[in-house]
């Protein structure tokens, strides 16, 4: 090949032009290169945080074991139910004087409650005393709870001596002049074979002769009704305290949450309040149908608490969360997802999950025969908040709660 013909051959370099649309293809090209980075680091990332959760998830123990729950579809809040604000006619008495006034009683214009220290409360012409102690200090914190006691149910016996519940401990008598404390009942000794953790709440007889009262749970402590609630345990009881045999006996089990206790003006049979199914259970103890058992009152519009006598000869029910229909209720929501609940106490404490319960405080008076008389309400529990109980005494009501610190009183004819 000569010279000439390989220097024709030669491509002659040619300037590369720079345009606009070279520079947009560059960058977009860019772009996209860059944007699959991130998204591959982001992925990648996600990945290394969501695999060792769901790992952690499924090999964390969940402190519960839900049951499965079935619900009605709460009752429409319309007519009776009608939400309203009479609640928040309450005057707050005592604030910050004392903490969880869970249960009042009345000997003449004294009133007496039990509170979240240990402490047996006497409360005279404004002023706060404290008549005894059925624990030990130290008290204030969810840990010492146990030692310390937490005084729940609270009733004037016939010779005007007090009676309480103590969640902890168990039943006592208590002197409210002197202060003596006689313990009647011990948690530490099984009914039936089975241990007492949760007394809760207690009715009298006008002879003084029986005493009935409810352990809520054989399993948790009063310190953890939140899982007590959500699991839906079902080792309730009611049981029967003779004073003159000193005998205790089971009268109802599978109670869930077994709540509230009162007895029929007649004394014929005693109302329960079994919290979980939002439902108040009766038994009988006298006459043609004693020992049987059967629902009061179903459905409710709410949890209830303390069952107390109303002067129309009915029973004032205290909630101690709604279930309102127009709205949403997480309790309900819940029932029937035992694995959804499994996995919320793995990753929240029962305190963070009670939370997210609506302070709405409702307060329900039902007639002789369960019927729906007169509903009280506060939204949002601006006024009366956390309440476990409302007690009636010469035309006020009296409302306690678990967590406030303070007593509400209502007068019933502003409502």
């Amino acid at each position: 090949m000569e010279e000439g013909d390989g220097l024709r051959q030669r491509r002659p370099i040619r300037p590369q032009v720079i345009t606009d649309d070279t520079l947009v293809q560059e960058t977009h090209s860019t772009s996209t290169y860059s944007g699959k980075v991130f998204r591959a680091t982001f992925t990648c990332l996600a990945l290394s945080l969501l695999i060792p959760s769901l790992a952690a998830l499924c090999f964390l123990e969940s402190p519960i074991e839900p049951h499965s729950l079935s619900y009605q579809v709460p009752p429409l809040m319309t007519g009776v139910l009608e939400p309203n604000l009479k609640l928040r006619k309450a005057e707050r008495l005592y604030e910050g004087q004392l903490v969880g006034p869970e249960s009042l009683a009345n000997i003449g214009d004294v009133l007496f409650t039990g509170t979240a220290d240990g402490q047996i409360l006497k409360i005279e012409d404004d002023q706060i005393h404290t008549i005894a102690r059925l624990g030990r200090p130290p008290c204030g914190t969810r840990d010492n709870e146990p030692n310390c006691g937490r005084p729940l149910g609270l009733r004037v016996g016939p010779n005007g001596t007090l009676f309480v519940a103590d969640a902890y401990q168990g039943i006592f008598e208590v002197n409210p002049t002197t202060g003596a404390v006689v313990q009647l009942v011990s948690s530490t000794t099984p009914v039936q074979g089975k241990k007492m953790s949760f007394v809760n709440d207690l009715a009298v007889t006008s002879d003084g002769r029986k005493i009935y009262f409810t352990d809520s749970s054989s399993k948790w402590q009063r310190r953890d009704y939140g899982y007590l609630a959500m699991e839906g345990t079902d080792d309730g009881r009611l049981l029967e305290y003779d004073t003159l045999t000193k005998e205790v006996k089971v009268l109802m089990g599978g109670l869930r949450f077994a709540n509230g206790v009162q007895l029929s003006p007649a004394e014929d049979f005693v109302l329960v309040a079994e919290t979980t199914m939002a439902r108040v259970r009766r038994y009988y103890v006298s006459g043609l149908t004693k020992g049987g058992v059967d629902t009061f009152v179903d459905n409710l519009p709410g949890f209830p608490d303390n069952i107390r006598p109303s002067s129309s000869g009915g029973y004032w029910v205290a909630m101690s969360a709604v279930r309102l229909n127009p709205g949403f209720s997480m309790l309900d929501f819940l029932a029937d997802k035992p694995w959804i609940k499994k996995i919320v106490f793995k990753i929240f404490s029962q305190e963070t999950v009670m939370k997210f319960v609506p302070r709405y405080s409702l307060v329900l008076e039902l007639g002789e025969k369960g019927s729906y008389k007169r509903s009280f309400h506060d939204p949002n529990g601006e006024v009366v908040t956390f309440i476990s109980e409302a007690h009636e005494h010469d035309g006020y009501l009296y409302l306690g709660s678990f967590r406030s610190p303070f007593v509400c009183k209502l007068n019933l004819k502003d409502v």
